[in-house]
C-alpha cells in the first residue's frame, strides 16, 4: 500500500488526507497540535457540496506534529500556507527518503520551486486544487465547490494514482502547469474582495458590484499576462479572457450564466476571509502579490492589485474585521 503523508494538515490537507484515507489509502497527517488535539477528540468528519459524507474515528487518524513522520512516505501533499514553504522545505529535506515524490497542492506559483531547490533526491511537482474548503468545526471539512485536482504530468505518479480514482479525486495531469496555475490565480483574485467584503462567496458574486471589483482585478492581471506571451488554461466552460465580460453582466443574467460555470456551495468563503476572521496572515502577497511581481518583471504596473493588497494588509493588522460594501469597494479600485 503507498504511504501518503499530508504535510501541513489545514482545511485542504485535511480534506484531500480525509478523502483518501476513508477510500482506505494508508495516511499520516503532520500539522499543528491544535488540530491534532481537534482529531484526536472529535475524528475526522469530511462532506461535500453534493451531498458526500464520510466520518474517521480518532483511531483512524495517524496525526502527528514532528517532521520525522514524513520519512516513511512514498508521497506527500504540501498544504502548507505560501508563507511556510521554505520552513516545510527545510523539515522535508531532512526527513524524506530518496525517490520520494513530493506534490505542491498550495496557492501562488513559486512554491514547488522553492520545494524543488531543497529536495533534490525528491520528485517534486506542482499542483492545484480549484476548489473550496470550508472549516464546518472541530475536525470537519466541507468541500463547497467544484473542481479537480490538477498536477503536472509525471511517470513518477503512476503508482498513485488509482489512490485519487478511488478517493473520487482524480488527478488531471498537465505537461505545463503555468497556464493551470494562472487561470486558479485568476479566479483566487476574488479572495481579497471576499476576504474585505465579510461575505460568504455565493453571497458577494450575486452583487454586480463586488463582480465589478473582481473583473478590475482580472483585466489587469489578463493584460499583463496577453503581454508575457501566457494563455491560462480554460477551468470552465468560458476561456478565461471571456470572464470579466459575464462578471459585468447585471445580477440576473449572471445568475443564470454563472451556476452553469461553478457550483458554489452557500457555506462557501475563501479561505482569506477564514484568515482575516482567525486573525491569521493572509496569503494575499501571494495572489494578488503575484500580479505585482509579474507587472514588476515587465516593467508595468498593477495599481487595482496593488490596492487590493493594501486593504488586506490594513485588515490583517486592524482590530476590527472590515465589511466593505461592493460600492465602496468598487470606488476605491476605480480611484487606483
Amino acid at each position: 500500500m503507498a504511504r501518503i503523508c499530508i504535510y501541513g494538515a489545514g482545511s485542504i490537507g485535511c480534506y484531500i488526507g480525509g478523502r483518501l484515507l476513508a477510500s482506505g489509502s494508508g495516511v499520516a497527517f503532520v500539522g499543528r497540535p491544535r488540530i491534532g488535539d481537534e482529531l484526536s477528540e472529535r475524528g475526522l468528519t469530511i462532506s461535500d457540496y453534493r451531498g458526500g459524507h464520510w466520518q474517521l474515528p480518532p483511531s483512524a487518524i495517524a496525526f502527528s506534529s514532528d517532521p520525522a513522520t514524513a520519512a516513511a512516505a512514498d508521497l506527500v501533499l504540501v498544504t502548507v500556507k505560501s508563507a511556510g514553504t521554505a520552513a516545510a522545505a527545510a523539515e522535508l529535506a531532512a526527513a524524506l527518503r530518496p525517490g520520494a515524490v513530493v506534490i505542491s497542492f498550495q496557492n501562488g506559483l513559486g512554491n514547488a520551486e522553492i520545494l524543488r531547490a531543497a529536495l533534490a533526491r525528491q520528485t517534486v511537482l506542482e499542483g492545484m486544487v480549484p476548489f473550496n474548503v470550508v472549516r464546518r468545526g472541530p475536525g470537519a471539512f466541507h468541500q463547497a465547490s467544484e473542481g479537480k485536482l490538477e498536477v503536472r504530468a509525471s511517470f513518477d505518479l503512476e503508482p498513485f494514482l488509482a489512490n485519487f480514482d478511488k478517493a473520487g479525486l482524480p488527478l488531471v495531469r498537465h505537461l505545463d502547469m503555468l497556464p493551470v496555475q494562472w487561470a486558479k490565480l485568476l479566479f483566487n483574485l476574488n479572495n481579497a474582495i471576499n476576504a474585505l467584503a465579510n461575505q460568504p462567496l455565493k453571497e458577494e458574486l450575486s452583487q454586480l458590484a463586488y463582480r465589478r471589483c473582481l473583473a478590475l482585478a482580472q483585466s489587469e492581471a489578463l493584460a499583463l499576462l496577453k503581454q508575457a506571451g501566457i494563455k491560462p488554461a480554460r477551468l470552465t466552460p468560458l476561456p478565461a479572457a471571456w470572464i470579466p465580460p459575464v462578471l459585468r453582466l447585471p445580477d440576473a443574467l449572471f445568475a443564470l450564466l454563472g451556476g452553469k460555470m461553478l457550483a458554489i456551495d452557500p457555506l462557501a468563503r475563501s479561505s482569506m476571509s477564514d484568515d482575516l476572521a482567525a486573525k491569521r496572515a493572509t496569503e494575499v502577497d501571494w495572489i494578488n502579490g503575484e500580479v505585482l511581481r509579474l507587472a514588476e518583471r515587465l516593467g508595468r504596473s498593477a495599481p487595482v492589485n496593488a490596492r487590493l493588497r493594501t486593504l488586506v494588509h490594513a485588515a490583517e493588522a486592524s482590530d476590527a474585521r472590515p465589511s466593505w460594501t461592493g460600492e465602496a469597494l468598487l470606488a476605491e479600485l476605480q480611484a487606483a
